[in-house]
Formats: structure tokens, sequence, C-alpha cells
């Protein structure tokens, strides 16, 4: 079946066509328009909407942000998140931190959802891609190697053609609704009113503060404050007082901001007032909603050339700051598979691997939210050290992914294990620099990353071999990178080479012998092995890629 234009209307073409202009879908357009690919990403707004609303950014978004080059945008425009101080019922407070491994190389922060947008946008304009605003997304229809979407803008109708689309549309997503996608869940009773204020108060820099009153042991009144960029600034979320309160109707997804019942100073005041930590005033109100909170799973992330992410694939409560982040590596992780496939060079099924690696993330943590919000965070974790780095996504994996392989015992010794995150590491030296380097510096490109081990000449000649013969076959598609143990007496002749000075790549990665960790372009590890080939390297690559 071939798309059937009605030549009346203004009619474009594309690679992709995102719906979509907000953290997600500009995040999943900067991924794309790296990599060349043609990006139309369309947005019913006029303007970046100026709100807060999702602030907190995790650690393994931060390290997306360093693979795309706006890293120290982020800081620049951010506030580190240390910990939370808890009040309950008139209690001393609790202390809770959030402590990561030194290897860890960024922290929690909170930035303005608005700073995010503006970040990537100006990312997406570096890359030559640009948003087109005023512009409503009606509908699509699906034929054998396009989509044809319908829009609504200032002057009309129009129609575009894409070899793919995305919605990246949020909850209430037209593209999950055409696609006829289940998207299952239920919504929490109550309502919240969310405030962008100043503060006077003197409570520690950089720490969030939750404040609780129980009556028979249930929460009847709440407030959430969490830092943002400025002097005392904090965007406070609190219960709705009853003359905002609405009734959601049966069925309703209720989720989100809503529009017309903006509440005023004086009702963060009389929160403020109940339950601030120390007597305290809020001004300087930049911005006020009233919101609601579902939990949602869409049934399915794609079918045939439509995929769903962020918002339009998955929602749940705030806790933790899950949302935003989670639908960002959506994004990552489908972002080089799209542009693979628009070049002609994906393997046959990379596509597919979208729903079966990210599903069960957003299984995941709509859960965990879900019994975050009732029950504190934390709540079903044992350990505190694996709750903030699953707070800090940096437990995310695909060990189960068809994506993912290791040769020989590979998977079973010290290091990661195919499917997981890449670990950083410092200290890695090279000839020709001056300064030390780090693991994720060596991600900062578009393609696959081959690291290869060496303990001695011996092993550096065959692991140069090696790394020439993967440079030949597959040129910029895989970067490579030989490292040497740093006692070994080896004399560098090859720029590839740098030394691990200081054993953290060994810590880090369990290093073996002629060991070699293939890096996927999301800076997840999809291959490890101890004996690596070209032969086997090609034979890995080809789950993802076709080769020639």
């Amino acid at each position: 079946m071939t798309s059937a234009v009605d030549p009346k209307v203004p009619h474009t073409s594309t690679d992709v066509l995102i719906v979509g202009a907000g953290p997600v879908g500009l995040t999943l357009a900067v991924q794309l328009r790296r990599r060349g690919i043609d990006v139309l990403v369309v947005d019913r707004l006029t303007q970046r909407a100026p709100y807060a609303k999702a602030v907190g950014v995790s650690p393994r978004t931060m390290e997306v942000f360093d693979s795309l080059g706006v890293v120290r945008a982020a800081l620049d425009a951010s506030v580190r998140m240390r910990g939370q101080l808890l009040y309950s019922d008139g209690a001393p407070p609790v202390r809770m931190e959030m402590p990561l491994p030194d290897e860890v190389p960024y922290r929690f922060v909170a930035m303005p959802q608005y700073e995010t947008e503006r970040i990537l946008a100006d990312a997406l304009a570096a890359h030559g891609g640009h948003v087109t605003r005023g512009v409503e997304f009606t509908g699509f229809t699906q034929h054998d190697d396009t989509v044809t979407s319908t829009l609504h803008g200032p002057r009309g109708g129009s129609t575009v053609s894409s070899r793919y689309l995305v919605g990246c549309d949020g909850a209430h997503s037209l593209v999950r609704k055409g696609l006829g996608v289940e998207f299952e869940g239920d919504a929490f009773p109550e309502e919240y009113m969310l405030a962008d204020v100043e503060v006077d108060w003197n409570q520690p820099v950089g720490y969030g503060i939750r404040a609780m009153h129980h009556t028979g042991g249930a929460v009847d009144d709440l407030l959430v404050a969490i830092p943002l960029p400025g002097d005392r600034r904090y965007r406070i979320s609190m219960l709705v007082p009853d003359e905002l309160a609405t009734t959601a109707k049966p069925g309703e997804l209720a989720h989100g901001l809503e529009g017309g019942r903006a509440p005023e100073l004086r009702h963060v005041q009389a929160v403020l007032d109940r339950l601030a930590p120390e007597p305290t005033t809020a001004s300087s109100m930049r911005w006020s909603s009233v919101f609601r909170i579902s939990h949602r799973l869409a049934q399915r992330y794609s079918h045939d050339r439509v995929f769903l992410a962020g918002d339009a694939a998955h929602i749940h409560p705030p806790t933790g700051a899950q949302g935003m982040n989670t639908g960002i590596q959506d994004a990552t992780n489908l972002g080089w598979k799209l542009a693979l496939a628009v070049q002609g060079h994906a393997a046959e099924d990379l596509l597919d691997s979208y729903h079966l690696e990210r599903h069960p993330v957003g299984e995941e943590v709509v859960g965990r939210t879900v019994r975050h919000a009732r029950q504190g965070i934390g709540a079903g974790e044992s350990d505190p050290g694996v709750a903030i780095l699953r707070e800090a996504q940096l437990l995310v994996a695909y060990p189960d992914s068809p994506l993912v392989a290791a040769d020989g015992p590979a998977d079973t010794g010290p290091g990661p294990r195919p499917g997981d995150r890449a670990p950083d590491a410092t200290g890695l030296t090279q000839d020709g620099a001056a300064v030390p380097t780090r693991v994720h510096e060596l991600l900062r490109h578009p393609g696959h990353t081959l690291l290869l081990c060496a303990s001695d000449t011996g092993e550096l000649d065959a692991q140069c071999t090696l790394a020439a013969a993967a440079a030949d076959r597959h040129g910029s598609a895989v970067r490579c990178q030989v490292i040497v143990d740093r006692g070994a007496q080896i004399a560098d002749a090859s720029g590839i080479v740098l030394r691990d000075t200081d054993g953290r790549f060994s810590a880090a990665y369990g290093t073996r012998p002629r060991a070699a960790y293939l890096i996927r372009p999301d800076g997840h590890l999809g291959y490890r092995s101890d004996s690596a080939s070209a032969a086997r390297i090609d034979a890995f690559l080809s789950r993802t890629m076709r080769l020639g």
C-alpha cells in the first residue's frame, strides 16, 4: 500500500516526525540530528511553556547530556540536590542524604523544565534543526514504507510523509490513541497544587523539604519543597484546598496540570503556616497550577513505523523525579536505532528491541513510584545505597535483550554484565595528552565504542591488530581504544592506546587479559568477551547493523 496525498493540501516529507517538543521529543531530535537524520519536530504550543514542572534531573540523565555535549549548560542552569529533610507531626527532622560512589561523574540536580528545554533546543539548533510551533498533530495513517500524518497550523491543514513517527506528546497522546494502544492503570484520588516561589526560611541549601501531618496514620496535610536555582527559590507541591478542588470524571485520564484554577500566593502561604519547619513568608510567585496524578503504562511502545516515548508511554507519581528522566532515556535508546534504520544499516529486528528493552523499564518505574508515593522513597529496598543508585537510574539494564551478548565466562566475572550501564572510570592517560581522561569521554560520539585490554606487549600487538581490523571494517560506526594495565612495561606505539594509570578502569570493569567491551551508542554494554576476535565482534554487531 502506498501513501495517497491530496494535492490541494500543503505537503512535506521528512525522515522522522516527532510530535511534542518537551524534553523527550527534543532529546530524540538531537540524537537523530547529530547522526544526520532529517527531523521535523512539531508542537501545538506557540512558545516554550515558562513553567518549572519537571525539575529533578538524575545522574544518568546528566550522563546523557554529557554525551550530547550539553552537560556544561545543564550544570550552569541547575542546583545540586544534596538530600531531603523529613518533618512529620512536629517530630525532629530526619535528614536523608543522596550519596553516590566517587566514580559516578554527576550528582542529582534540580533545573526548571523550561531550562532543560532551552538547552536541548539550543543543541538541536546547533545541529541544524528547529521546532515548528503552533502546529497541532491531528492523526496519521500507516503505509508499507511511510506514515502520513495530518497537521493543523495557523495557515490551516497540511500533511507530512515520514519514514517513522514518534509520539512524545504526553499523557493524552494523540499518537497513542491513533495506534489504539491500551493505557492501563488508575488515578490517585488526591489533588495537588504546585507553585514556584521564594521563601525566607534558613533551611540548608540544596536540600528538599518534606513535611507531613497525619491523622489516624494517614497523611492529611503535605508540603514538598524542591530547591531551584536562585536565592531560596523552591518548587512547592501541596494538597489542594477545598475551594480549588474538583472531582475527576469516572474513567477520565486525570494526569497533569489543569488550567483555569491557578492557586494564589495566599493558598501557598496557608500551607506554609501549617507545615513549614520554621516561620516563613512566600513571595515572588512565578507560576502555579493544580494537578492530578495517574499511573498508567502503554501496552506497547511501538507498532510498525510508529513509536511512543515519555509520558505518551508511561505516567506515574513524580516521586523521585523519575518521569522526565525515564522519557529522556527512552529517546536515547530509540534515537540510535532509528538513525540506523533511516540510513538502511539496521539489522532486521533492531527497532523491535525498543519495546523489548524499554517497556520493562517503564513497568518497573511505574510500580516503584506508586509504591514510594504510598509508603515513602526507598520502600521495598533493603539496602539504602542500592535505593539511591536506583533513583539515580544507574541500575537500568537490559540483560534479557536480544542485542546483548557475552563470550564464555565474561558474563559471570566482576565488572558490568552485558546490558548494564557502562561504568565511568577516571585516570586514563594518553601520550598525546597532558591530562587524564575518563571512559565516558570516549563515548562522546554517535557510534559504538570498542575497548580492548592488554597487559603486555604481545597482548598489545594483538589488540591493536584487532582494533585496526574493526576500524577498517566498520569505519566511524565503531571507535576503538586499547587500554593497557597500569603496571605493564609497554611503549605506546599507537595513538589509540590509553594507560589505566591508577587502576580505576580495572576496578570498574573487572578486566582480564585480552578482555573486550563493546559499548552501545546509548552507553550500555552490548558485548563482553575474554577472547574477542574480529569474527566474534562482527557476529555481535550483526545483531544491530547490516554488515556489508
